[in-house]
């Protein structure tokens, strides 16, 4: 693996940590970091090769999205989430590639994939309509992928229902601009997004399904390691390392404010035991929460990488991890934020921004451990699971 974008990013880490607290005041990325990011090539990770991108190991994307949170909450949390965008697009229509590719192989797209709006089919494809919230960087934005659900010609939901990913261009959507408005990752500007009765052609909309069960994959054709790996993997993947790079970083902080911090007893940090044990065991925590969520990535590589198919227990191993990551990294934090005294609560010091913004990202709905935990056990007892409990999986 040659890691040059986490070299890059590496080269403009005291910038990327000082545009964080401006994103903070901005309520989107800085405009700087935007482009510091576009430079290193961040969103281009998991892009195609024959538009500009790397094609790397899920692992690379995934560590380098943990750097850039740990310096930078709410970029951290950007690349994330756009970064997995170019990886789905890859095997969407030609046409629809061409269009978002074709003039500038930087241009990013946001989402939500929550079907927060419906798709009434007209001649040669779709009347859009609807109402999204949650749209990470969307400021940087110039097309999204959007979630729907599928309707007959009289504008009555197919039933059963079925999924949708709208591929649409900024011109078609409105993006509304005081609609975010809170307590953590306030720099990722996840703003509203609204879309009234956009004419989208069929070439650009993709089956929720089958983006998900990989058949959207094996018929386009695409024969790479990467694009056939699962979504329930690649999706995810973004989002919890950028939450445990957070994690990461609001450690870092911790200590640097720890070393020459003197407790309420006048004992510097550095002579007090019980505070260097909280500390070393919260460390080791988080290190193994980072650790286990890069094997998983690594399994599900090998897995896919020999030729087999993952099966729904395999994925739902997967979910699990990822999910479990997640909190065993918030826990380690929690864990160390208390004991940094209460000067650690001033607005003015770095640890409160990544302890809000990394519980924020527990916030997120992979991060939901009801469903996952369920079906993967049921799995491992030789159910199958069904309904809701393969809802991401």
């Amino acid at each position: 693996m040659s890691y040059e974008v986490l070299e890059r990013l590496d080269q403009v880490a005291d910038d990327l940590f000082v545009e964080g607290e401006e994103a903070e005041r901005l309520g989107r990325l800085a405009d700087a970091t935007a482009k510091r990011m576009k430079d290193a090539g961040s969103i281009r990770m998991l892009q195609p090769k024959e538009y500009g991108g790397y094609e790397v190991h899920p692992r690379e994307f995934a560590e380098a999205v943990m750097r850039t949170a740990s310096l930078n909450p709410s970029a951290g949390w950007v690349h994330g989430i756009v970064g997995v965008h170019p990886w789905q697009l890859a095997f969407a229509d030609p046409k629809v590639q061409e269009e978002i590719w074709g003039h500038d192989n930087d241009t990013w797209m946001a989402s939500p994939y929550m079907p927060g709006g419906m798709c009434v089919p007209v001649d040669g494809g779709y009347t859009f309509s609807g109402k999204w919230s949650f749209s990470s960087g969307t400021d940087h934005c110039d097309w999204a992928f959007l979630g729907a659900f599928a309707c007959n010609p009289d504008g009555s939901m197919e039933q059963p229902p079925r999924m949708l990913h709208v591929i649409i261009p900024r011109s078609d959507y409105e993006i509304i601009e005081d609609s975010w408005d809170v307590m953590g990752l306030r720099g990722t500007g996840s703003k509203d997004l609204v879309v009234r009765d956009a004419f989208v052609p069929e070439y650009r909309v993709m089956d929720c399904d089958a983006v998900i069960d990989g058949s959207a994959v094996r018929e386009y054709g695409r024969t790479e390691t990467l694009y056939l790996m699962p979504w329930s993997t690649m999706f995810p993947l973004g989002i919890t390392a950028a939450t445990i790079g957070i994690a990461e970083g609001m450690m870092h902080q911790a200590n640097v404010y720890q070393a020459e911090r003197i407790n309420a007893q006048g004992t510097k940090i550095k002579d007090d035991p019980y505070t260097l044990f909280a500390i070393g065991e919260a460390t080791s925590s988080l290190q193994a929460a980072r650790d286990s969520l890069l094997a998983q990535v690594d399994r599900m590589w090998d897995l896919v990488d020999s030729g087999r198919t993952p099966t729904f227990e395999q994925r739902a191993v997967g979910r699990r991890t990822q999910v479990s990551a997640a909190w065993q990294a918030i826990r380690a934090i929690d864990e160390i934020y208390p004991r940094c005294g209460g000067n650690a609560l001033r607005m003015d010091k770095p640890l409160q921004r990544f302890w809000r913004d990394a519980h924020a990202g527990l916030h997120h709905a992979i991060h939901v451990p009801g469903t996952v935990f369920h079906a993967t056990t049921l799995s491992s007892l030789g159910a199958d699971p069904q309904g809701p409990l393969r809802s991401m999986i």
